[in-house]
């Protein structure tokens, strides 16, 4: 069968700022959809991969048109639903006969309600990871079968009536997944990170492992609800690991960012993969993430010298009871040891924290602002924490604040949460405080001057000095322009 996946079309002001986009952009590669890619094609199903990041809505129907396709499956975030509906809605205006699905972070919480109300519009939503489900599924579809018995497939009969099949176990056996079809891209040189977040390109993303044994209250976990079966982080093989990535570097890729929830879970297995590149000799460089209570100074090392160069460790905030409240599981030591080692071995080190914590005070958040001056890493983010549905956050809004009502508000941009303690102006007014406190400090700039050796140095320096130019002159420079519903207490 012919197969199209779609990331509708988006622009980067759906997301950040329009006057700080230029250095916040982040076009990473959709490595969910080209898993899935990769096993349709495996099974024999001929793939067409549309990214609506660089296509227009009107370029992704014109080439779905030309490629006729069986079935189309969808890719939707929370704040990009809408976008999502409305490919679908004009895929089944110009095709009636194709069949549309939907899959990703909302559509795994939302399961039967993204039927509801899109009838002869969306006619299924996978539920869970969706490599197996999609190839059980097209089967079924090439051979008239009914979709009963489909696990992680909840869909919409034909009289009508919407069926959940039950979830599909997660997937254990992570090195029986094919490589993820990095040949659909259209070209690599396209996909960048941010300004000053990459050392060489072309840049390509892998994940070693999926899932997190943590539990912390704004992440979503798709095994969070499991009882039984596998749970927390599924490793691959490093033998499997070490394949892909040399497969990539045969492809023409230069570095690779790991974006495991955590590349050290498992702290002897870090070590080991570290040792297998190193002793390998590969020609690349990486970036990986960390939870500041699972490395020392010896992991650290061992990564700086298999050519990892930046790591980013979650911070998240400066204050103790802030940490306690996220369950983060880690102590203002631990951070401090953890960034201080990290930098002591010569590694970038990027830290994220967050404002509009549950019973944080303004006190708290310029305390925070006051820790990021402190640990002085190369690059500090400040987001708006967010209460992605399927999140304890999320589950649990009325014991911690209010929620936004726009979907499109759910990123971390936006000040989709706003806890008892605070005003949504508050949170974004401690944002816009936080980058202008951190990044206009003369030390950091004098830092980021004396480190510029390339023209790609000199850009980024540029973009970021013009976002800090808009945060300085524009008070509003975070609030998004929209008439959607601000505020509202979930149910």
């Amino acid at each position: 069968m012919k197969c199209v996946l779609i990331i509708p079309a988006w622009a980067p002001e759906d997301i950040f700022p329009a006057k700080t986009a230029g250095s916040q952009i982040n076009y990473w590669q959709p490595l969910g959809t080209l898993y899935v890619a990769a096993c349709l094609r495996q099974a024999g199903h001929e793939v067409l991969f549309l990214n609506g990041a660089f296509l227009t809505h009107a370029e992704i129907m014109q080439q779905t048109r030309e490629f006729a396709p069986h079935v189309a499956g969808l890719y939707a975030t929370t704040f990009g639903w809408s976008k999502a509906v409305n490919t679908a809605t004009a895929l089944k205006r110009m095709l009636p006969h194709i069949f549309t699905c939907v899959g990703g972070p909302y559509p795994i919480v939302a399961q039967e309600q993204c039927l509801l109300g899109h009838d002869a519009i969306i006619d299924a939503v996978i539920s869970g990871e969706g490599e197996r489900t999609m190839v059980e599924m097209l089967a079924r579809l090439e051979t008239g079968q009914d979709l009963g018995g489909v696990l992680g497939l909840i869909y919409r009969n034909t009289s009508g009536k919407i069926i959940g099949n039950g979830s599909r176990p997660l997937i254990e056996d992570l090195d029986s997944l094919p490589f993820p079809a990095r040949d659909l891209l259209g070209g690599s040189d396209r996909y960048i990170p941010p300004p000053a977040t990459y050392r060489r390109s072309p840049v390509t993303v892998m994940m070693t492992s999926r899932g997190c044994n943590r539990r912390c209250i704004f992440c979503f976990q798709i095994d969070r609800k499991r009882t039984s079966g596998v749970r927390g982080v599924r490793f691959r093989s490093i033998d499997n690991v070490m394949q892909e990535i040399e497969l990539c570097l045969q492809q023409g890729y230069r570095e690779i960012k790991f974006i495991d929830d955590s590349f050290v879970a498992d702290y002897e297995r870090a070590l080991s993969l570290c040792a297998e590149i190193q002793s390998r000799r590969l020609d690349f460089t990486w970036f990986a993430s960390a939870c500041v209570n699972q490395v020392d100074r010896p992991l650290l090392q061992a990564m700086k010298d298999a050519g990892c160069w930046a790591i980013l460790l979650g911070a998240e905030s400066g204050v103790q009871k802030n940490l306690n409240i996220l369950r983060k599981g880690s102590t203002l030591k631990q951070i401090r040891e953890a960034v201080y080692a990290a930098k002591d071995v010569g590694l970038h080190v990027s830290t994220p924290f967050l404002f509009g914590i549950p019973g944080e005070t303004i006190d708290d958040a310029l305390q925070t602002i006051e820790f990021a001056v402190e640990l002085d890493p190369d690059l500090a983010n400040f987001h708006a924490l967010t209460p992605f549905p399927g999140t304890h956050l999320y589950d649990h809004i009325d014991e911690y604040g209010s929620v936004s009502g726009d979907l499109s508000d759910y990123t971390y941009q936006s000040a989709a949460f706003t806890p008892y303690t605070m005003s949504q102006d508050q949170v974004l007014m401690l944002r816009q405080m936080a980058f202008k406190r951190f990044y206009s400090r003369p030390s950091f700039l004098l830092k980021r001057l004396r480190a510029i050796r390339t023209w790609r140095d000199c850009r980024a320096a540029f973009t970021g000095l013009k976002s800090l130019f808009w945060i300085w002159m524009d008070k509003r420079v975070f609030h998004r322009k929209h008439g959607g519903d601000a505020s509202t207490h979930a149910s």
